[in-house]
């Protein structure tokens, strides 16, 4: 029995529609049983079978910091998949990250540890690689501290601490730090916002850019390396590195609009993070933008992929390719609500 955690989220549900093709069992946890009809859409983006595929997962509901429910889900498990997360960029919420990231990663290691898993993969962040001191492009080995390291990065990388704790233990664990993620299905989340912005053909993109990847690359990479013999290594797994501009104007045309055709200015920005910190100081709220964000927009880091492609003789999907699907089924949906 394979188990993967955060079965609702684009990562796990996008791994699951993986997974239940190889006939193999697999179960999945959830919170909100509201969130697995978006499994259900995930899956007909791919057959018109996919109910039937559906059907073939065995649900759990089960927080991964409630641990009475969570052991329930590893009886008989013998591959792990820990793709539950919480993301959030507001510094509000630092507390909440840590218990769901850190804490919840232990929790999974921890029954790993004591069922004898024979192997878990965590589905991390490039967020936790270091920004190389001298502007190099950053590779897996930069663990080093970041001033520009976010909430969101600070947990991730406590995360990813207890799995390295895991294998220091015995644990057999493999780490996958994904780019930004794209893929359909999840508009509302943080990287699915990108599409809707898009498709309202923006005047003005954000300054700098990221590493970026389809969601299918990443399951992809995933399986793989959870099928081979490699062991206590992590991955930086980023197809290309994009601007921002050259990512909107790509999905823009796509939705037939015009893309940006200026770039917001830094000097904007940090009057803009200022203005944000001041409306939650006195008015309450969430935080939109923060000083954190706006220096890895100063400072964008280029990562290297060279490690995966290697490990697993792997050929990425042109990005491109990922943005016209995502786009299509985002129009598709889109046009029906409106309908």
């Amino acid at each position: 029995m394979i188990l993967v955690t955060g079965g609702t989220g684009l990562v796990g549900a996008h791994l699951l529609w993986q997974l239940v093709q190889e006939e193999i069992p697999v179960r999945a946890t959830y919170r909100d049983i509201r969130r697995l009809e978006r499994v259900r859409r995930v899956f007909s983006y791919y057959t018109a079978q996919g109910d039937g595929f559906f059907e073939k997962i065995h649900w759990v509901e089960a927080d991964i910091n409630d641990l009475m429910a969570l052991e329930s889900a590893f009886d008989q498990v013998s591959q792990v998949y820990h793709c539950a997360a919480m993301i959030s960029f507001d510094p509000g919420d630092f507390r909440q990250l840590r218990k769901v990231n850190a804490e919840g990663t232990a929790n999974v290691v921890n029954l790993c540890l004591s069922r004898q898993v024979q192997k878990l993969c965590y589905a991390s962040s490039i967020a936790t690689i270091g920004k190389p001191l001298n502007d190099a492009p950053a590779t897996e080995e930069d663990y080093g501290p970041d001033r520009q390291r976010n909430v969101y990065a600070l947990s991730k990388l406590s995360a990813e601490m207890e799995v390295w704790r895991g294998a220091q233990e015995g644990l057999p664990v493999v780490i996958v730090n994904p780019g930004i993620i794209l893929g359909p299905g999840f508009w509302q989340g943080a990287s699915g916002r990108i599409f809707g912005i898009a498709a309202r053909g923006p005047s003005y993109a954000p300054p700098g850019g990221s590493g970026f990847v389809g969601v299918g690359d990443v399951v992809q990479i995933m399986v793989q390396l959870m099928q081979s013999s490699i062991v206590n290594e992590r991955f930086i797994v980023v197809a290309e590195q994009l601007s921002y501009r050259e990512l909107l104007g790509m999905m823009a045309r796509e939705f037939n609009k015009k893309g940006p055709a200026k770039t917001l200015p830094l000097w904007g920005l940090e009057i803009l993070w200022r203005l944000d910190w001041l409306r939650c100081l006195f008015g309450g709220g969430r935080r939109k933008l923060t000083k954190s964000n706006v220096a890895s927009l100063k400072h964008p880091t280029l990562y290297v992929n060279g490690k995966i492609k290697e490990a697993l003789q792997y050929s990425f999907e042109p990005l491109k390719e990922s943005i016209i699907a995502s786009c299509r089924h985002y129009d598709r949906e889109h046009r029906k609500l409106s309908d």
